[in-house]
C-alpha cells in the first residue's frame, strides 16, 4: 500500500498494561526493517484501532487480562485476534491460547486465538527458569542456535484445531534431555509439552521471552512472516 507515493508503514501496537513491553518496544526498533514500521504502546481501545499487527508481552496473565477488561480493550481485542496479526510471549501465549491449566482462582480470560491448551507456570516457580538453546528453520542465520530465556513459562499440553481451523506449525521446541520428567512421554518426538514456538495462520506464540536476548531475529520473523505477509 503506497500513500502519496511512499510506502506505508505498518503499526505493530504492544499492549503495555503490564510485563515486559518495553523490551520489545526497544527489540523491534532495532531492527534493519524499522524504517517500514511504527511501533505503538497500546493502552486504550483507540490505540489498538491504529494497529495493523500486536504484541501481547510477558508479565502476569491473569494480571494483564483483568487491566485490559479495566481499560476498556479486552474485548476489542477478542475483536482484533479474529482477523489481525498477534504475537503471544509468555504470558501473552497464554492469553493467546483456547484453554489453559493450572489457572488461578477465579479463571482466567482468554483471547482464544490459537487452539491450543495451555498450563501456567508448567516448569515451575521463579528458581527454576533456565535458558536453553534452540534450533530454529525458519529464522535468519538458522545454523546460530536461539537463546530462549525461560521465567515461570507456560507449557503447551495440547493442539486441538478443528477442521476449519488454520494449521498448526510448529516452529521451534526444546530438545527431549531438556525437559523435566514430569513433562516427558515415551513419544517425545510427538509431545506437545516441548513445543515452545507455535504458529496458526496469522497468530503466533513463545512460551519464552524473545525480548529479554539481544538476538532480534524472532522480531523479524513476526514481521515479516506474520505483519508484512498479511498486507500483500
Amino acid at each position: 500500500m503506497t500513500i502519496n507515493g511512499a510506502e506505508a508503514r505498518s503499526v505493530i501496537g504492544i499492549l503495555a498494561l503490564q510485563g515486559a513491553f518495553v523490551e520489545h518496544q526497544t527489540a523491534l526498533e532495532q531492527l534493519p526493517l524499522r524504517r517500514q514500521l511504527e511501533v505503538l504502546l497500546v493502552k486504550t481501545p483507540e490505540d489498538l484501532q491504529r494497529c495493523d499487527a500486536l504484541i501481547i508481552p510477558g508479565g502476569e496473565s491473569t494480571t494483564i487480562a483483568l487491566l485490559a477488561r479495566l481499560s476498556g480493550v479486552l474485548e476489542p481485542l477478542k475483536n482484533f485476534v479474529k482477523t489481525k496479526p498477534v504475537w503471544g510471549t509468555c504470558a501473552g501465549a497464554i492469553l493467546l491460547s483456547q484453554a489453559v491449566e493450572n489457572a488461578k482462582k477465579g479463571g482466567q480470560e482468554l483471547l482464544g486465538a490459537m487452539s491450543i491448551t495451555i498450563a501456567r507456570n508448567g516448569w515451575g516457580s521463579q528458581i527454576e527458569s533456565f535458558e536453553a538453546p534452540l534450533d530454529v528453520e525458519c529464522l535468519q542465520n538458522p545454523e546460530q542456535p536461539f537463546t530462549g530465556v525461560f521465567i515461570r513459562a507456560p507449557v503447551v499440553v495440547k493442539l486441538h484445531p478443528g477442521p476449519d481451523d488454520q494449521p498448526i506449525e510448529v516452529i521451534a521446541r526444546l530438545a527431549p534431555n531438556l525437559l523435566p520428567p514430569a513433562l516427558t512421554s515415551p513419544n517425545q518426538s510427538d509431545e506437545p509439552k516441548s513445543f515452545v514456538a507455535l504458529r496458526q495462520g496469522l497468530h503466533f506464540l513463545t512460551t519464552f521471552h524473545p525480548e529479554l536476548t539481544e538476538d532480534k531475529r524472532f522480531h523479524e520473523y513476526f514481521v515479516r512472516e506474520c505483519v508484512f505477509s498479511a498486507k500483500r
